[in-house]
């Protein structure tokens, strides 16, 4: 299929900012239904995954296997949700089939399955594993004479990984400039602070000493994730990381910078509150 032939959605800051109000709702319902999931992480990487589905990713929801569209590879599978409701919001599959997250014989597992969810690009959940997944797609690209972009998202704590750091290597030494990692860095982890577990700072100079061009933003800042992701593609002869400074728990106030929010779901009363502060009438 010709590229120039897939009409491509860009929507505007303030209209992504709305959308991911709109997914952070999704996840919040999803997790709710289910009673099980992970809403501080998916809350967390909202507005950096509605900036690459409705403005900056090439796709087409209509050809879920496009050879010729960008991947993404959500590494921190646990956060699933998120996906899923950027997935649904996309147009991969009906919107009403975030109500059956973790049913069995639902596309929506616990953790994303390439087998049974359209737009699924690999199958995560073991922590560590999406950069090296990402890296054999862009390697792949260059084999093929394709210039789709790559982007993987990683949570901080996932920076505790060993295979991350080879593969952080691995793609400097070869110069695979259309892969991008993002770092979901909301400082917390499982079983609580990050630093207190395993100290994975100075994220930027340790990147930045694997030969990576290092980008810092606010990840929760729509103008700031869109500026940032657009300059990627000038970035010639390395690959990019652009480290987003996150809120684990994003939006619903007793969540926010709470551990026990990594993987807990809410009661009737919490989630009627969540959806209030997140805009629901």
């Amino acid at each position: 299929m010709d590229t120039m032939t897939v009409p491509q959605i860009q929507l505007s800051v303030p209209e992504l900012t709305q959308k991911a109000r709109k997914i952070r709702r999704d996840i919040l319902t999803m997790i709710y239904e289910a009673q099980a999931g992970h809403p501080g992480g998916s809350l967390s990487a909202a507005d950096i995954v509605t900036a690459l589905y409705f403005r900056i990713m090439r796709i087409d929801p209509q050809n879920p296997e496009w050879e010729d569209r960008d991947r993404f590879i959500l590494s921190k599978g646990h956060a699933c949700p998120v996906l899923y409701s950027a997935l649904a919001n996309r147009g991969y599959m009906p919107h009403e089939v975030i109500h059956t997250l973790r049913k069995l014989g639902s596309p929506l597992q616990g953790h994303a399955d390439m087998r049974k969810a359209a737009g699924v690009d690999i199958t995560t959940g073991s922590l560590g594993q999406g950069l090296s997944d990402g890296l054999g797609m862009a390697l792949g690209a260059r084999v093929l004479g394709k210039d789709f972009r790559v982007y993987v998202l990683l949570g901080d704590g996932e920076m505790q990984e060993g295979q991350v750091w080879e593969a952080v290597m691995a793609a400097a030494n070869w110069n695979v400039d259309h892969l991008t990692a993002i770092v979901d860095r909301n400082r917390l982890q499982n079983d609580g602070v990050v630093a207190d577990i395993m100290r994975v700072e100075p994220l930027t100079k340790k990147w930045e000493s694997f030969g990576w061009q290092v980008v810092e933003i606010d990840g929760h800042n729509m103008a700031e994730i869109v500026a940032a992701l657009e300059r990627v593609p000038q970035t010639v002869g390395k690959p990019t990381v652009i480290i987003a400074n996150t809120v684990k728990g994003k939006g619903v106030s007793f969540m926010e910078n709470v551990p026990g929010w990594h993987g807990k779901a809410p009661n009737r009363e919490q989630y009627l509150q969540a959806m209030q502060e997140l805009g629901e009438e």
